[in-house]
């Protein structure tokens, strides 16, 4: 597989970082939750290729990408729109994780025309996070020892998020932005879930604290062409299973 590159996307004069991991495949839009950025999805790429594209940007306030004024539901929702009119992509799958798996079955049910298939991983049509326990994590250290000790035991689930700045180290985002961000994507959202009708696949972790198992099985018995697989991990099945989440995947796309 190709080096991924890294492409500029321009929204409405903000920079929306996006890495592209290349090749001729079918084009597949993955889209990270809180915390993370596109490069989470780099083992996903590997395994997909050549067959499926990835295309993964940092999504807003996240990574490299720029904050943006806000973080609502139609602010991540057209930001992946201008992703794909950048790439030229229409009839895509779309993959989302957490807030990333919200975001992507509300473009579904907001601009059909563009979605082909769903992957949805361990988010539900009901959301109720709170993420201020991140609130007293540092802006700037003098060290990354310093920083990891700061994070305590949420430093392994962040080490793509460290950066070192010029006057320190700290994270690729601001803990108030997630918190904010959180705040908005709670509620209700049966609707748009149940708007699109496309294949979708449901990924959850079967000790999800996020994703309940009754909720799930909701989830692919109200909406039609959905399936629900369970992995034995918890939130971040991609990353906990990288091999069985990729084979899981490639066994619905296989079926598109």
């Amino acid at each position: 597989m190709e080096e991924p590159t890294r492409h500029d996307v321009d929204v409405g004069g903000r920079r929306l970082s996006c890495l592209d991991f290349g090749g001729r495949g079918q084009p597949l839009l993955a889209l990270h939750g809180h915390f993370g950025e596109g490069r989470t999805f780099a083992a996903l790429a590997r395994e997909l290729g050549p067959r499926w594209r990835v295309i993964a940007p940092d999504q807003r306030g996240h990574g490299w990408s720029e904050r943006g004024a806000g973080f609502s539901r139609d602010g991540y929702v057209e930001d992946a729109v201008a992703v794909l009119d950048h790439f030229g992509m229409t009839d895509v799958v779309v993959l989302g994780h957490s807030l990333g798996g919200v975001n992507a079955y509300q473009l579904a049910a907001r601009h059909p025309r563009l979605v082909r298939a769903l992957v949805i991983e361990d988010i539900g049509a009901e959301v109720d996070g709170d993420l201020s326990f991140c609130l007293p994590w540092p802006r700037r250290v003098p060290t990354r020892a310093a920083l990891v000790e700061a994070l305590g035991g949420s430093a392994r689930y962040l080490a793509d998020a460290v950066r070192e700045y010029p006057d320190g180290w700290g994270l690729a985002f601001e803990p108030r932005d997630m918190v904010l961000s959180q705040e908005q994507l709670n509620g209700d959202h049966w609707g748009d879930w149940l708007a699109s009708s496309c294949p979708a696949l449901l990924v959850r972790g079967s000790r999800s604290d996020v994703l309940g198992a009754r909720h799930a099985k909701d989830m692919v018995v109200r909406r039609p062409l959905a399936r629900l697989v369970e992995l034995a991990t918890g939130h971040t099945v991609h990353e906990s299973d990288p091999m069985g989440f990729a084979a899981v995947v490639r066994d619905f796309l296989d079926g598109l």
